[in-house]
């Protein structure tokens, strides 16, 4: 997903303008939030948020209410035009990390049981920062901080971004299944972009040797190397030539033993297939069995990739 900057305003006045916009075709077509909620569909507080200017919206929203309300394409125009992060803080023990985030040539990390910032939705942020944080102000600010971060690098050209994800970052539910199932599409979109390749790890694999702990290779202009690691509420950064190449050839090894991005993709579908499932009712005869076509279609699309179990989310 790509997010353009604005052209000129702050980014209150236009999200709010946003929001103003969203509820007057809504109350033309004479629907509450709650009705708009149920044909996206999404919580009703998703979109009293977005309406009074507090939620960053994505654009796969923008697009839905497009077409629920017959607005022509007017709220995804709009959307692409808003600057939605801007001039945010981040906390003081982050900010080296995101002034090397904003002007790093390449990233490359590993990461266990979450999502790495840079790749989450905004629902998925919100619901991490919800578990911690009791304001619900601070959690949106602090959404805000960590999308503003991804801009540059979910964007055509932006810098190079390499990540190997344990299987515990799809498997660890932040949210509910639904929150998991729209971040692991993202996951498959963001995949796509030219600049950026996932991997994942899968749990059962015990012959591929993983760091002790995430981290990240980051490399600035001209050729500056630094190791970041983080535990609680401290970053660590390191650029010791011989600490970066020690971290280096373990990393390099992880992403040669992991499963290669595209068949990474083929796990991230299965995962959000199961999410798709979750609470639903049995599917019909008919369904089952055009299930298993695609599934096969699947498998003979991907003969060559590592067999190992598909598992399916615990309850």
């Amino acid at each position: 997903m790509s997010r353009r900057n604005a052209e000129g305003g702050s980014a209150a006045t236009t999200a709010a303008v946003f929001g103003e916009v969203l509820k007057h075709f809504r109350e033309a077509a004479d629907l509450t939030q709650d009705g708009l909620a149920r044909q996206i569909p999404c919580d009703r507080s998703h979109v009293a948020r977005v309406e009074a200017g507090t939620r960053v919206p994505q654009d796969v929203f923008a697009k839905a209410c497009d077409e629920l309300l017959g607005t022509g394409g007017v709220l995804l125009r709009l959307w692409g035009r808003i600057d939605w992060y801007p001039q945010v803080e981040h906390p003081d023990w982050f900010e080296r990390r995101a002034r090397m985030d904003a002007e790093a040539v390449a990233v490359r990390a590993y990461q266990t049981h979450v999502v790495p910032g840079l790749l989450q939705t905004p629902d998925y942020a919100h619901a991490l920062f919800a578990r911690r944080v009791a304001d619900a102000d601070e959690v949106e600010h602090r959404v805000r901080a960590r999308l503003s971060r991804q801009r540059r690098f979910l964007t055509p050209g932006g810098p190079l971004y390499v990540v190997v994800l344990d299987e515990s970052c799809l498997r660890n539910v932040v949210g509910d299944p639904a929150v998991m199932r729209d971040q692991c599409a993202h996951l498959l979109s963001v995949g796509r972009l030219p600049n950026v390749r996932i991997q994942v790890a899968p749990a059962d694999r015990s012959d591929i040797d993983r760091p002790d702990t995430p981290l990240s290779l980051i490399t600035l202009p001209g050729g500056h190397n630094w190791v970041y690691s983080e535990s609680l509420d401290h970053g660590h950064f390191n650029d010791d030539p011989s600490v970066y190449g020690r971290h280096g050839q373990t990393y390099d090894v992880l992403r040669a033993d992991a499963p290669s991005a595209r068949e990474s993709a083929v796990l991230i579908s299965d995962v959000m297939e199961g999410y798709e499932h979750h609470g639903q009712p049995p599917a019909e005869r008919g369904d089952l069995d055009q299930e298993q076509l695609q599934r096969g279609k699947r498998r003979r699309l991907h003969r060559s990739r590592p067999r190992y179990p598909r598992r399916r989310p615990r309850p």
